[in-house]
């Protein structure tokens, strides 16, 4: 079975990431000419392991929103884009909640006026509430009615 892109992109990744430590490592043990060598070696396999990912990356299916894009083009920090995003979410979230809640109120006094104005359309009342999960007859036994 062949790794799936995402396998050989990580694979990828982990091989950039060897190689910047490495590089790192020799540089900080900079011991002359004997370590030049060795670093001017540890850059070619840097460069070929970028290579590679970029091959294996370019099979993998990209779909970032435009906004995002003039977000980073304008300088702009994209985590802050996402928190920003996600309070705009939980308010619109609140705000659809509270219109829920009150429409399910209106359907509930609704549905008891309907009772206490025509007494035979009760069971229809309760069979439309129970089709909307509605709890049958809560108001109406608040009020005594049932």
């Amino acid at each position: 079975m062949a790794p799936m892109p995402e396998n050989t992109v990580d694979d990828r990744l982990r091989d950039v990431i060897q190689n910047l430590f490495e590089i790192q490592s020799a540089v900080h043990g900079y011991l002359g000419p004997e370590t030049q060598q060795q670093l001017v070696r540890k850059i070619h396999q840097l460069t070929t392991s970028l290579s590679t990912l970029s091959t294996s990356s370019s099979s993998l299916p990209i779909g970032l929103p435009p906004e995002i894009i003039d977000y980073i083009d304008q300088g702009r920090n994209p985590d802050i884009y996402t928190r920003e995003l996600v309070e705009a979410v939980q308010r619109s979230n609140q705000y659809l909640k509270g219109k829920s809640e009150a429409f399910a109120g209106f359907r509930d006094m609704l549905a008891e006026e309907i009772v206490k104005g025509i007494p035979e359309c009760k069971e229809d009342v309760q069979r439309i509430l129970e089709g909307n999960n509605a709890v049958v007859g809560e108001v109406m036994r608040q009020n005594g009615d049932v």
